[in-house]
């Protein structure tokens, strides 16, 4: 049998295990938003801000002044503006954690030891009203942030290094598929007539942790990363074993040597801190393109057009937006799907180009919809459309790419420094646009959609010249790409980099 090209029933429970913690990411991203108004009420009665004869009544009312007034005191918009920004900050505080606990106990074993994160959180959440709920949510959003900005990097990493070179981009989407379904099935149970409404909303974002209770037992059936056991451990015994079990039946040897010739390469340049991974000269090449590339996904736009969505399908004469929205999730779905299948066909690159320029496109499009559908009452239409098409590109490519695709520019020494520095700038991006996203609004009006055009312009040409293709590439093929360029121009003082490179013990 072709080793590579070959789907046995433990590697697809190993990527489904560690995919349930991309899933529990997507979750946790989506299930703040749909029951605001119910979690805000229940802070301004825990703050004080409401009687309890005025909290009766609006459990009664219908009246959305009665619901929203409490939403527009101080003190209950501090600390709901802290339930969703706490997310991110716990987030962009891991991330920088992503290699020390990948290298600590292993793949495996590190995303089993992040899932007492997860469980805490969601104990907190879900027993909330029992003590203050606003201090409660806070906590648990803070420690479940905290957990997938670990699980964020561990997964793709995870992912990657098992996954067989023919298969590597399609089963690396499956992060970005977990992520939105997520999303998804947070914004279904959070319709007010299942768990989005005053008795179950603690449920609704306890339910957040209920992945990880799960994973937790499937990962004693997952075989560790042979490629971390054998590059990092030099257990080669091992790593035959975590290979034969990943992929059945065959010859295992090209693969160990492949690794075997990896090793001697990591040995050469030791392990890379993030510090010496960002002064060094010898990785600057991969170390832009990753970060571009998480960049292009978080400052796209795709949270403004969730932000403007609701609005969009109110001017199309949607009686209930919040269903569209979740049409909105559902085609963010369809199109990961469509990006598991294509990935290893059509290449990362040309899906990142062409996700980008369509975005672009799309975003050129909304400029025009948004200031004209005063005017022009089918201008609605178009932006809906629009939207659609938006969140079809996203997913088509700057969506799903970005998580994989640092684990394959690197090889095994500086990856784990590697992807927790993409992965920080990923959160800091998102943090930063959520925070900001409102006054760039207020000052740009109709064409704050000029802006993230601009941008996706600049991502596009970005891609089409630093960029390489990585598909079917071995991890020596694709650092052989970015390193040809500097066998030419190579100087003592490089040699002499990566020899401090080699001797650094940093963490």
């Amino acid at each position: 049998m072709d080793s590579g090209k070959q789907l046995t029933g433990t590697l697809v429970l190993a990527v489904f295990t560690a995919v349930l913690g991309s899933l529990q990411y997507g979750y946790s991203i989506g299930v703040i938003n749909a029951p605001q108004q119910v979690i805000e009420k229940h802070y301004g009665r825990s703050l004080g801000v409401w009687s309890e004869e005025a909290f009766l009544l609006s459990e009664n009312s219908t009246e959305e002044r009665l619901h929203s007034e409490v939403g527009h005191h101080p003190s209950v918009v501090m600390y709901w503006s802290l339930s969703v920004a706490i997310f991110s900050i716990g987030g962009m505080l891991s991330s920088f954690l992503v290699g020390f606990v990948g290298d600590l106990k292993g793949r495996v074993k590190g995303m089993l030891m992040i899932n007492v994160l997860a469980i805490a959180a969601g104990l907190l959440m879900v027993f909330c009203r029992m003590w203050k709920p606003h201090i409660l949510v806070i906590s648990g959003r803070a420690v479940m942030g905290f957990y997938c900005g670990l699980s964020s990097g561990l997964v793709p990493m995870y992912i990657g290094e098992i996954a067989p070179k023919a298969y590597r981009g399609a089963l690396g989407t499956l992060h970005q598929l977990g992520v939105v379904i997520g999303i998804l099935i947070s914004q279904v149970l959070g319709l007010d007539f299942l768990l989005g409404n005053d008795d179950m909303w603690p449920l609704l974002l306890g339910l957040s942790g209920a992945p990880a209770i799960l994973q937790s037992f499937l990962l004693f059936l997952c075989p560790e990363s042979p490629r971390y056991l054998y590059i990092l451990l030099g257990k080669e015994d091992d790593a035959r074993r975590s290979l034969l079990r990943l992929k059945g039946l065959y010859d295992p040897t090209p693969d160990l040597e492949e690794m075997k010739r990896e090793k001697e390469e990591s040995d050469r340049e030791a392990r890379i801190s993030i510090r010496s991974l960002i002064c060094s000269s010898v990785y600057r090449k991969q170390l832009t393109v990753a970060v571009m590339l998480h960049l292009s996904q978080q400052l796209s736009g795709i949270n403004a057009i969730f932000y403007y969505s609701t609005s969009i399908f109110k001017e199309a004469g949607i009686s209930q937006p919040v269903y569209a929205t979740i049409g909105v999730g559902a085609i963010n779905t369809v199109f990961t799907l469509v990006s598991v299948a294509l990935v290893d066909k059509a290449g990362r690159r040309t899906m990142m180009m062409a996700g980008l320029g369509g975005m672009c496109c799309c975003a050129v499009a909304m400029t025009v919809g948004l200031k004209l559908q005063a005017d022009y009452v089918w201008m609605s239409y178009v932006n809906m459309t629009a939207t659609f098409l938006f969140v079809s590109f996203f997913e088509f490519g700057p969506g799903p790419i970005p998580w994989f695709i640092v684990a394959e520019l690197f090889s095994q020494g500086p990856r784990p420094a590697a992807i927790a520095l993409a992965g920080c700038c990923n959160w800091t991006s998102n943090f930063i646009v959520g925070m900001t996203f409102s006054y760039i609004q207020d000052w740009l009006g109709p064409y704050v959609f000029i802006l993230f055009a601009a941008l996706l312009l600049g991502f596009t040409v970005f891609t089409y010249l630093r960029v390489p293709e990585t598909k079917a590439k071995t991890f020596e093929e694709i650092a052989a790409a970015f390193q040809k360029g500097r066998k030419k121009a190579e100087t003592p003082k490089d040699t002499d980099e990566l020899q401090q490179l080699k001797t650094s013990t940093e963490a």
